[in-house]
């Protein structure tokens, strides 16, 4: 039987004679990351995802409620967020093949450079086409990025703490938006109380500028990492696999389909979602920004209890549980008129959401050769980029014709139908071991 390849949430250790206890992130945590044994690249890495995280998280949660100042409406939101993720859809699959050509470290240098300054320019420039053609470019420049994460941290752990590496990166860097999220409703009445007084449009560009400089830190770290090659048997490997979608490893046959598919539910809702609760909802800014915060620490506690959920329940079934409860809340979401209900409602389907990209991740890296992971990283943010720009576009226009709850309901049978599939159609490493289990 093929044991799976999950790691537990906590390591055993020896507590008595006769006995064993498990280390505890929470009660443990130094001893936790011992266990793990974590290599020097990969905290380098762990630093460039800290700041690079921590800056745009708050980046993208501010905007569009900083274009809503400037007056742009739903359809306008929609097509910038829509040209942002259709840059990142001509960008992946590039930036896939120049980081297999000259390695992550220098994609990593053009990422963050050219990220941080294109974001700049957005926040500047308050003109409908040039806000189109910032986000296409900001979504080609981060495309690399996306490319470049699964495979740095695939390549910088072992398959015994990746799962763990996968969480802690996710889990901690969100701790640093927790006071992003603060510092975006109270930072007016702030400088109100010293004396300055600016427009709320005024103090957003402040916020988005500062979460640039605070991304373009990452450069730093990211300068003196060095992220390992594949084998040469895994560069032949790679090699032979025609690139980017002939000859596809049958995994992603299933997975990237459906890995489509649940980006589109995402990207349809998640960009409007502090739109819908500023403008229709009559939440204010202040709450906003603690409603921020608070989401931060929820996904803070799901990302760090992820690999106990996955260790209880296996990869592939905790993935199909997290996705069915985000579809659930959406439902719920969708008939919900109390701000205080929409509010809670909104975190547990950030949390549930945010809770299944690990395993998703994860998966993913564990079912494709090292030698493959660079493309098989490539081709999963290129479907779910494609599928992710459609939606946002059309979400908006849906939105601005119908309103949010129809809207919404569609979403929530959308994400229930996508987690029965993944459930039927994706089975990992941990599920066919069962099957030959039962079947000897």
């Amino acid at each position: 039987m093929i044991e799976p390849v999950v790691e537990p949430a906590s390591d055993p250790v020896l507590a008595a004679p006769g006995q064993r206890r498990e280390l505890s992130f929470w009660r443990d945590p130094l001893p936790w990351l011992k266990e793990r044994n974590f290599s020097r690249g990969y905290w380098l890495f762990f630093s460039a995802a800290f700041f690079y995280d921590a800056g745009y998280s708050v980046y993208f949660f501010l905007f569009n409620l900083y274009l809503l100042d400037h007056g742009f409406n739903d359809r306008a939101i929609g097509l910038i967020g829509g040209a942002l993720t259709l840059g990142s859809v001509a960008g992946t699959l590039p930036a896939g093949g120049i980081a297999r050509r000259f390695g992550v470290r220098p994609l990593l240098m053009a990422v963050f450079a050219g990220a941080a300054l294109l974001s700049a320019a957005r926040a500047g420039w308050m003109w409908e086409p040039a806000q189109i053609v910032l986000a296409f470019l900001s979504g080609v420049v981060m495309s690399g990025w996306a490319v470049c994460y699964l495979p740095a941290v695939a390549r910088l752990t072992s398959e015994e703490n990746r799962t763990a590496g996968f969480s802690l990166i996710y889990s901690v860097s969100v701790g640093t938006s927790m006071v992003g999220g603060i510092v975006c409703g109270y930072l007016r009445e702030w400088l109100a109380r010293a004396g300055i007084a600016m427009q709320p449009a005024e103090v957003k560009r402040l916020i988005l500028l500062a979460s640039c400089a605070i991304a373009f830190a990452g450069l730093i770290p990211a300068l003196r990492l060095h992220v390992p090659e594949p084998e040469n048997e895994d560069r032949k490997t790679e090699s032979r696999r025609a690139w980017p979608f002939r000859n596809l490893h049958p995994f992603l046959l299933r997975f990237l389909p459906l890995m489509g598919l649940w980006a589109a539910v995402l990207a349809a809702f998640t960009p409007f979602a502090n739109v819908y609760l500023e403008r229709d909802l009559r939440v204010p800014m202040a709450s906003i920004g603690l409603v921020f915060t608070a989401v931060q620490v929820v996904q803070l506690l799901m990302g760090l209890a992820t690999p106990y959920l996955f260790r209880k329940t296996g990869l592939l079934n905790g993935i199909v549980l997290t996705q069915m409860a985000a579809a659930l809340v959406l439902g719920w979401l969708a008939g919900a008129r109390s701000p205080a209900l929409a509010v809670a409602l909104y975190m547990t389907f950030a949390a549930a959401q945010w809770a299944s990209s690990p395993g998703l991740y994860n998966l993913l890296m564990n079912e494709t050769p090292d030698g493959e992971r660079s493309s098989a990283s490539a081709m999963t943010m290129f479907v779910s980029a494609l599928s992710g720009a459609g939606a946002t576009a059309l979400a908006g226009a849906l939105f601005a014709r119908f309103g949010y709850p129809p809207v919404l309901l569609g979403l929530a049978l959308t994400a229930a139908g996508v987690s029965l599939l993944f459930w039927l159609l994706v089975p990992s490493k941990e599920t066919r071991g069962a099957r030959d289990a039962a079947g000897a």
